[in-house]
């Protein structure tokens, strides 16, 4: 699938754009901005954009009002379909994020019922007791995500509900031509109305990617036959910077061999989780990492490792942002895009990914792991790619009679010839084939 072999880059539309945090009911065009991006994620060499939520909403995109009416701080219908044609038009496929398991207050089935009550045709898409009262005073009480009672918690056992979640999944295809969706909350959804969706987008669109929302535990149930294609790895998103900044590789390595290894017990070897090193919901990794020196290191597991690497908008070239100053510190406006020698590392990544198709469908091995320096193995069809780390003040010396004879050091392009061993510098990373 042309999901396992590029780069996702996720933008998060009402921050990114600049939008008003609630939902001021003012049309401005600010989606149309992504357009002036495009050049940007071209030169970057991603395969796909993911659009955090971005129809009609109280605040923040999750708390929805209405699936086919993009939000007016962002503008139309007709600028989302200008947006992705023009995205297609640069070779980018555009993923959605579906919210399919809560909506917000002001969404117009729950207005209704606030209104009728009993005598509300809405009644069953929600779990409501007419007999208690919620937070809001509203004289009844309903089910909210997680106990956050602005996110009203749909009734997915309710035939007429799935049949609107799914009406709305067609209208997206149909009308703006969308390649995929991100599913939030899945580890939450009900595991039969994922199965309807991958029906539905199946008959609607080849190779449409399906992928959600996971945090710990088993992967497995949600990629099952008929399910999802891939879901986010936070067992490694979690290793990754812990590793670092612990100076303990035994960490990650271990989470890597456990999901992706030869061994028969090897959780997910053959499967393409999604990989990432920050998104929208946790901070930056620039904040994350206790020491800046270590930063290539992130992004070279990152695009190392078994998945399918997905970028936060703005880190690839190194901005901040953390939890603790709340979700919108996480989700700012940009400007123009600051191109630097982190971007250009970034971007070397990405086109090594895109070539060696060892990254994107060999499989994992541990080679060498210390608890500063780290040598693990992609091979696929007789290649192999060895990716290299070391996080020590000075340089390290990895020695085995694979590191032999001449080489490519994929990142800087260079040639070069081995006698069984490898140096990298202080803090440094490298890829061997």
């Amino acid at each position: 699938m042309w999901a396992y072999e590029g780069t996702i880059y996720q933008i998060y539309p009402l921050g990114f754009c600049g939008a008003p945090r609630q939902n001021d009911g003012v049309l401005t065009h600010r989606l149309l901005k992504v357009k002036d991006y495009i050049a940007h994620l071209k030169k970057l060499g991603v395969g796909a954009v993911l659009f955090n939520p971005l129809f009609s909403s109280e605040a923040h995109g999750y708390d929805q009002r209405d699936l086919r009416v993009v939000d007016e701080r962002l503008g139309t219908n007709s600028d989302l379909k200008e947006v992705v044609d023009a995205l297609h038009d640069a070779g980018i496929r555009v993923l959605l994020d579906a919210v399919f398991n809560h909506v917000g207050r002001g969404f117009f089935a729950f207005q209704d019922v606030k209104k009728w009550r009993e005598g509300s045709k809405y009644r069953w898409w929600f779990n409501i007791d007419f007999g208690g009262n919620s937070p809001y005073g509203d004289g009844f009480w309903y089910e909210g995500w997680e106990g956050v009672y602005d996110l009203v918690k749909l009734n997915l056992g309710n035939p007429e509900v799935r049949a609107y979640l799914l009406d709305s999944v067609r209208f997206w295809i149909r009308e703006f031509g969308i390649d995929g969706l991100r599913l939030d909350v899945a580890y939450l959804l009900d595991h039969g109305f994922i199965r309807e969706l991958r029906v539905v987008t199946n008959a609607e669109k080849p190779e449409f990617f399906l992928f959600g929302e996971a945090l710990f535990g088993d992967y497995n149930p949600l990629m099952a036959d008929g399910m999802l294609d891939s879901v986010t790895n936070y067992e490694c998103y979690k290793g990754m910077y812990s590793s670092i900044n612990s100076m303990n590789f035994f960490e990650i390595s271990y989470s890597y061999n456990r999901q992706f290894g030869s061994e028969p017990w090897c959780l997910y070897r053959g499967r393409h989780l999604l990989s990432f090193i920050d998104n929208h919901d946790v901070s930056r990794i620039t904040d994350r990492l206790t020491s800046g020196e270590n930063l290539r290191s992130a992004w070279g597991m990152l695009f190392a490792m078994p998945g399918i690497p997905c970028i936060y908008y703005g880190s690839e070239w190194g901005i901040r942002g953390r939890k603790e100053d709340g979700d919108w510190a996480l989700r700012p406006a940009i400007g123009n895009p600051e191109w630097n020698e982190l971007t250009d590392f970034v971007e070397r990544l990405v086109s090594i990914r895109k070539s060696e198709r060892a990254l994107s469908y060999g499989g994992y091995r541990n080679v060498q792991i210390t608890n500063r320096q780290m040598l693990f193995a992609r091979e696929l069809d007789g290649e192999t790619v060895y990716a290299c780390f070391n996080l020590e003040d000075g340089p390290w010396t990895f020695r085995g009679d694979f590191l032999s004879g001449e080489k490519k050091e994929l990142i800087s392009g260079q040639k070069i010839q081995l006698d069984g061993s490898f140096t990298l510098p202080a803090h440094g990373v490298a890829y061997l084939k």
